[in-house]
Order: C-alpha cells, then structure tokens, then sequence
C-alpha cells in the first residue's frame, strides 16, 4: 500500500522536478478512465492508491502573475495537490453577468496548476464562508426582502443552479476523465455548521444536482463538516471529509471514523493558521504541534488540505465578518499565518511541513525552492493633492424612509444619507440596524462616529437654530460570512433614523461603491476630510511592497488603479499589501480614502508588513 501510495506521489513530483518548464505529470496524461475513487476505506486514483497531500489557495487573493509561483512553493513543500473556492460574487456581480477574466480565470488558475503537477480540489459552493463576504454569496440577492439564502426557497437555488451551470462551460474539460487536474468537487460548504439542529436536506439535494446538471459530476463528490456537524451537512450517497484545527486530528478522524466506518480518513480542512480581525490581536499557532499533527495523520494512511497553505490578500471590500453577539470584521491581510506568508515567502513551518512530508515519502526529491524576491521599501513621499468627498457627490436617489445599499443596486462600498434639518433641535440620533460603521455630520463637520463593533447605535445632537444639512455616512465593513445571520447581512441603515424621539423621512441617498474614481478632481489646496489623498513614488524596479498607513484613520487604498483593501487605525493590521506586479518602473500612483482628517498625508513602503500592532500610534 505504501509503495503504491510512493508511486502516485512519485509521479506527481517527478513531473514537476524541473520547475522552470514543468510538463504535465504522468498522471495527468492518463486517458479518460482517470478518477478519483474509495476502495477499501482508500482514495484511489487510476487503480492505484493516493494519498492527497492538499493546500488551499484561493485565486482572487493573489495576482495571476504569482499564482504559478506558488504553485511551486507548493510543490516544493512536498504537495500533490491544490484546492480552491469558487467565489460566486465576483464571477456574477449583477445577475446573469458573468466574469471570469483577468485574475477571475479560476479555468487557467487550475490549468497552472496541473502544468505545475498538481491535482485539484474545487469547492463551488455556491457558499463558501473563507472570511469572503456573505460567504461569496452576491449581495444582490438581498434586494429580494423576502429570499432565504442557503434553503431550497426557488429565490436562492435557482440562481445558484444558474450560475454552477455557467461555472461548468469554464470547468467541466479540467476533469480528471478528460485529461484535466479536478479530481473532486465538494457539494457546498460546512452545511451542518448552518443547520445544525434542523438539516434542510432538500437543499443540499438540490445543490448536489445543480453540481450534477453543470456537468462537473463525472469526478469525486464529497461533502466537508466539522466532528459534530458531520450528520447534518452531509448526504447519505455522498462521502464526506472532516474539518478541524490545531490539537483536532484525532477527534476530527475518530469522528469521521464513527460516522463513516467505510469511507478514507481526510481532513478536508486543517486549519494550519487563522484570520485576523479588526480590533483584535493578530493570530498565531503553533507550527510544531501542527506538524506532529501532520505526521500523525499521514501515519494513520489519512490525506489532509492544509487551510490555509498560501492566504494572500482580500483585496478590495471582499472581507467578510463574524457576528457572535459582538460583530467582528475582519482584515484585508489574509495571512493567516500560513506556511507562506502574505507576500508568498515561507515561514519556519514551510519547512516543518517539508520534513514531514519528506519523511512519509523517503523515495521522493522534492524540488528545490523557487528564488524568493525581497520586498522592496520605499522612501516616504507625501500625498500632496487631495478632494473632500463633498465635492464628488453624484446625483441621489429620493426616498421617503431610508434604504439600504442593496435596495438601491449597490453591493459594497459607503453609502450618505442626507437631510435637512431646522433646528434647534437637541436630543439622540438614533440609526436603528447601522450596518456597520457611520461618521455622522452636521454641516460637513463631523459630530459623531459609531461602530456596530460597540453596538453603537446612537448619539446626542444639539443642533442651533436655522438650517441646518445632516449628512450620515456608512461604510460596509463586510457582511457576516458564518451562520444564519447572513440572511439579513443588508448595509447601510436598514430600519430608520429618528432624531429627538421623531422619525426622519426625506432622505437623498447617494451610492458610493468606490468602483470607479475617474470622476474625482484632485487640487493642490488641502481638502477636509472625508478625503481622497494622491500621490506618487518612483521605483527602479518593481516589487512587493507594504504600504505603511499608520497616522491615517480608517479607509481604503488604491495603487494604480488596484484596490488594495482596507485600513484601519485600530490593528492589529497597519500595513497594506502591494504587490510587485501590480507597480510600474518609473511613477506610480497611490490614492487613499480616509473617512479621517490625517493631519500628515505621507505614506512609505516598508519590507516587512505590520501586522500584530493594535490601537495604532503616531509616526
């Protein structure tokens, strides 16, 4: 069994050796016959058995021009195999419009991967969680009042059958029957953890034929859950894989033992890390006791995916955000203190994970690692052109009653509800549901800010007599992404606004998703804020950098037209990620969005990212 399990991986690897020009791994070749199969309690593939030594990464959170990179990291690591989301929300973000092109071409993500000897795992959903907002379920299915996300309601399940559909004309070729890397596809995501008192095992049916009606079935279905969840997420003609983290082998396998005595050990995720969250300390785990944990799983003939392997970036607003009777969003680093880190350098566990890997498989080379390319630091240079946010208002929508960002078509961003008022008038401003972060103005200047985080929801005014413009600014700060709360995860103001004990209707809202800043006029005098700051720095040759954004308040970050994520004063991340690719020999622009007034608008590029400093503190 051993050699068999040798000779698999040996394939695998012996494809890849030469890492510059890999050719597709023998495996790889095989004719259409190729399938992943259980045998005897056994992964099998080919007839012969596998162990599947997996890594997750996810391909929106690393530029295309790296992801061969880190494929060979992987490789060098000693794993055969990759395993990806699919992340619904940016492949349709309106519906029936798809996009899988530039960085989304999750088609040529897998086919890198088996040019690099992997075999992959994908997971489609259509939810995901991954710390993604609402799970990679689009926001716009929230416009629908009345839909019931992750149940058989025909509002939710059609569109998801739509878009696997869709997902299958990029997919189904890379199947391991027709010569591609895909050996498995999971059937939604950790389902018992959603439902776990009351299983909708319609629901999971149906997604399972949705899976099946995309043509992505002629591979290896399978279902994952954490040890208690395994019987509500699963379905009984499917086998299933089982989640855990530091210190959670042996429950985890004894678990799925238990529950199925019959089917291969496999840790469909092991959490060999964690994410970060605003206001929080920044995660560390043990990479030694993981990799006893490792060993011991590989020792019991078991396969695991390490989850994360490579985390990278949340660019952009895709965070997602926990809620557990505190809401807790969480950073644009995706760290996740994974074997490589943000910017795809190992860490000291790389190489434990390595020696683990190599000891189980002696007969193997693992090939040599890839040049790792230092991070670059940039002098600080200043953001001398600036316009306050007043000045790029658009045109708004009227409304009676408030609305939130997904009544009005938007999905992510900042959203400012306005109003005039009469004073004097003095009591509490009350915005009932803030989802999630608002900066309250009285003549364009700020009067009050209020954080969901707190469960802050209300603020004294004392407004004079006269006229008097209230401007409430809102930011998403990510939509929970875990259990049934993200079934009402709509931003902005959901409910209503009341001042002094009265409601206040007659509102202008103005739609502010940041998807495009063409429209801004930058000046040389120094705007107010909230602002948008510019500036430039020069390199000599691209590289990663990070973006140092301490003495700034709370915003976003755009490098050449990139939208790098976000910021925050709080911590514990302080810097943000840049990377190589994505910069310009010669000048380059940087564009921030400060919701704050920064009495310094300068940044610099550090060489090592700042990612465990809480609270923030001045230069």
């Amino acid at each position: 069994m051993r050699a068999a399990t040798l000779l698999s991986c040996a394939c695998l690897l012996a494809a890849s050796a030469g890492l510059t020009s890999a050719p597709p791994s023998v495996e790889h070749q095989a004719p259409s016959a190729s399938r992943l199969t259980i045998a005897n309690g056994k992964f099998q593939f080919n007839g012969r058995p596998l162990q599947i030594l997996s890594g997750e990464m996810h391909y929106p959170r690393v530029p295309r021009e790296y992801w061969r990179d880190r494929m060979k990291k992987a490789r060098t690591m000693g794993l055969n195999t990759l395993t990806t989301y699919v992340f619904w929300n940016l492949h349709e973000p309106k519906p029936g419009t798809f996009d899988f092109s530039g960085n989304l071409d999750v088609a040529e993500y897998i086919r890198t991967a088996q040019q690099e000897g992997l075999h992959v795992i994908v997971r489609p959903g259509p939810y995901v969680c991954a710390e993604w907002d609402l799970g990679g379920l689009p926001a716009w299915l929230l416009a629908d009042r009345k839909i019931v996300l992750r149940s058989a309601d025909p509002k939710f399940v059609t569109p998801a059958a739509r878009f696997l559909k869709r997902l299958g004309k990029e997919l189904v070729p890379l199947q391991s029957t027709r010569g591609g890397p895909i050996l498995a596809v999971q059937v939604e995501n950790e389902y018992g953890s959603f439902e776990r008192d009351k299983a909708d095992k319609v629901y999971m049916a149906r997604i399972r034929d949705a899976i099946v009606q995309s043509g992505l079935n002629e591979v290896l279905l399978f279902t994952a859950d954490g040890p208690p969840e395994l019987p509500a997420g699963t379905l009984p003609d499917l086998p299933a894989v089982v989640n855990f983290g530091t210190g959670g082998a042996r429950g985890g396998f004894d678990a799925l033992r238990k529950f199925r005595p019959d089917g291969p050990l496999m840790s469909g995720e092991y959490w060999a890390g964690w994410f970060d969250q605003w206001g929080r300390p920044h995660a560390r785990t043990n990479g030694e006791q993981q990799a006893r944990e490792l060993d011991w799983m590989l020792e019991q003939g078991g396969s695991f995916s390490l989850y994360m392997f490579h985390g990278g970036t949340t660019f952009g607003f895709m965070n997602g955000a926990n809620l557990d009777g505190t809401y807790r969003p969480q950073t644009s680093s995706y760290d996740y203190d994974a074997a490589l880190d943000e910017s795809g350098r190992p860490k000291p566990k790389f190489f434990l994970f390595r020696d683990v890997i190599a000891k189980h498989f002696p007969e193997l080379k693992l090939p040599d690692l890839p040049p790792v390319t230092s991070p670059l630091a940039v002098p600080r240079f200043e953001l001398a052109e600036s316009a306050t946010l007043w000045s790029t208002l658009g045109k708004p929508a009227r409304s009676s009653k408030v609305k939130t960002m997904e009544d009005v078509g938007q999905s992510y961003g900042y959203i400012l509800y306005r109003r005039q008022i009469r004073g004097p008038v003095k009591g509490d401003l009350v915005l009932t549901q803030l989802h999630d972060y608002a900066v309250v103005f009285v003549n364009q200047q700020r009067v009050a800010t209020l954080d969901r985080r707190a469960n802050q929801n209300t603020t004294p005014l004392d407004v004079p007599a006269g006229a008097a413009t209230l401007d409430i600014l809102v930011e998403n700060t990510g939509r929970v992404n875990f259990k049934k709360e993200l079934r009402q995860e709509r931003k902005g103001i959901t409910e209503s606004v009341t001042l002094a004990g009265q409601t206040l209707t007659g509102w202008d809202i103005y739609s502010l998703p940041m998807s495009d800043l063409s429209t801004v006029t930058f000046g040389t005098a120094r705007a107010a804020g909230p602002v948008f700051a510019r500036g430039r720095f020069e390199v000599a040759a691209p590289a990663d950098t990070f973006l140092d954004l301490r003495g700034w308040e709370k915003g976003v970050v755009w490098v050449n037209g990139h939208h790098l994520g976000r910021f925050w004063n709080i911590g514990p991340q302080q810097t943000v990620y840049v990377p190589g690719p994505w910069l310009r020999r010669g000048t380059n622009e940087v564009i921030v969005f400060d919701l704050g007034d920064a009495p310094t608008r300068s940044l610099a590029g550090l060489a090592e990212p700042v990612l465990a400093e809480l609270g923030g503190r001045p230069r």
